[in-house]
């Protein structure tokens, strides 16, 4: 602990005034760490936490024989057909393709059977669309995540970043198009960071 002139004795200490007070208060001193983990919603009294970056990729999702031309979604794991970047600012994904060569990867809407936010049916398989001003000089929304043509090394995983162009998105899938010329297993997962 210190001490410090409390604010009605500092006359005192100076002669100015005679009055008989204890010119020194005790003032705590010490330092006490906050953490925010997250607030209590006023409207419905739950719990809301604080997002946290993924440690690990998660819903690695397996496509068996996609042939060349066709298309699939991910994740699709049964349990996790969509990703959810509520909190979350950036996301890597990851391919790991047994047949090297050209995909075509979109960013698109979840299933319909998964509300955005209160709304309910959604756009199913639809590109995602938004302002874009800031990476082109373009006016109105354009396509998210649209890479037309992405060749992938066969047998790894290719991993690829996307910064703070998904943000937030409730219910996000990747269209993923084989265009290797012939069948492949492709193999999908993904890691969200705040």
């Amino acid at each position: 602990m210190a001490k410090d002139f409390a604010p009605w004795s500092a006359e005192t200490a100076q002669g100015i005034k005679t009055d008989p007070v204890d010119s020194n208060i005790t003032v705590r001193q010490e330092v006490v760490p906050a953490v925010n983990v997250g607030t209590i919603s006023t409207l419905t009294g739950e719990w809301v936490g604080v997002p946290t970056s993924d440690e690990i990729f998660s819903a690695v999702t397996t496509h068996v024989n996609v042939a060349n031309g066709a298309e699939t979604l991910s994740p699709d794991t049964g349990q996790e057909n969509h990703i959810d970047m509520t909190g979350y600012a950036s996301l890597f994904i990851a391919l790991k393709p047994t047949r090297g060569g050209d995909v075509r990867i979109d960013a698109v809407m979840g299933p319909d059977t998964n509300a955005f936010g209160n709304l309910t049916p959604v756009n199913a398989a639809a590109i995602l669309k938004g302002d874009r001003s800031y990476a082109s000089t373009g006016t109105g929304f354009q396509n998210l995540v649209s890479d037309t043509s992405e060749t992938l090394t066969v047998d790894v995983w290719n991993i690829f970043m996307l910064t703070n162009t998904l943000n937030n998105q409730k219910n996000l899938q990747f269209k993923i198009t084989n265009n290797s010329g012939d069948v492949s297993t492709i193999e999908f997962a993904y890691m969200r960071l705040v």
